[in-house]
C-alpha cells in the first residue's frame, strides 16, 4: 500500500515562491509514475504537472508552465513541486498522486495524498 504526504504549504503573496514536497512510503514506488493535482475552492481537481517513473519526462499544465517544476528523488522516495511567480489563481489545495502510468488524468492515478494548502494573496 502506497502513502503520500503533502508538506510545505502555506500563504504567499503574488509573485512569490512556495515549494510543496510529497513524501512516499510503500513497495515498489519507483515503478509509479508520480503527478501533482490541485482543486479551487468550489471548484474541480486540476491537473498541475506529472513525472515519469525515472523522472526523464515530465508534462506541465498550460497555466503553470514555464513557472512550476516537478522534480522527484527516487532514492529518498520524495516528489517535489517548485512553484514560481505565483498567481492568485495558483490558490488551492495541492495533491500529490501516484500511479501506474504517466498521465494527466486524475482517474489514471490509484494513490493520493491528504493535500497541502496554498494560498497566494495580492
Amino acid at each position: 500500500q502506497v502513502q503520500l504526504a503533502e508538506s510545505g504549504g502555506g500563504t504567499v503573496q503574488a509573485g512569490d515562491s512556495l515549494r510543496v514536497s510529497c513524501a512516499a512510503s510503500g513497495p515498489y514506488l519507483h515503478t509509479y509514475a508520480m503527478a501533482w493535482f490541485r482543486q479551487a475552492p468550489g471548484g474541480e481537481r486540476q491537473f498541475v504537472a506529472a513525472i515519469s517513473r525515472g523522472g526523464g519526462r515530465t508534462e506541465y499544465a498550460d497555466s503553470v508552465k514555464g513557472r512550476f517544476t516537478i522534480s522527484r528523488d527516487n532514492a529518498k522516495n520524495t516528489i517535489d513541486l517548485q512553484m514560481d511567480s505565483l498567481e492568485l489563481e495558483d490558490t488551492g489545495v495541492y495533491y500529490c498522486a501516484a500511479g501506474g502510468a504517466f498521465s494527466d488524468r486524475s482517474r489514471q492515478y490509484s494513490y493520493w495524498g491528504r493535500g497541502t494548502q496554498v494560498t497566494v494573496s495580492s
